[in-house]
């Protein structure tokens, strides 16, 4: 039988909890992936929306047009910051890979 004395510890033990810098960089991740499902939510609002020929009067064509499409720029700048955000937290993160401190 080997007992648990003459086992050695290999390698750097691995944090219980992440850095900032990961865990901001992950939760940026998160809400870069949620950002389709947001997108297409914003979009079908208009769906809900009364038609022109309800008795309410409805909303005009031109209006949901101009929505669907202040929603895809909105869309566009928010993926753009999510892009510089994710650039900037990579060119700073001089950490090394939980990969590269344990044996293969």
């Amino acid at each position: 039988m080997n007992s648990g004395e003459d086992r050695k510890p290999t390698g750097v033990r691995p944090s219980l909890f992440l850095e900032r810098q990961g865990y901001r960089r992950r939760r940026l991740m998160d809400a870069a992936r949620l950002l389709p499902i947001l997108g297409a939510a914003l979009v079908a609002i208009p769906l809900l929306w009364p038609s022109q020929g309800a008795p309410e009067g409805g909303v005009p064509l031109s209006s949901a047009i101009l929505y669907i499409f202040t929603c895809w720029a909105l869309l566009i700048v928010i993926s753009l910051i999510f892009g510089f955000a994710a650039r900037r937290m990579a060119g700073s993160d001089n950490s090394e890979a939980e990969t590269d401190r344990w044996p293969h």
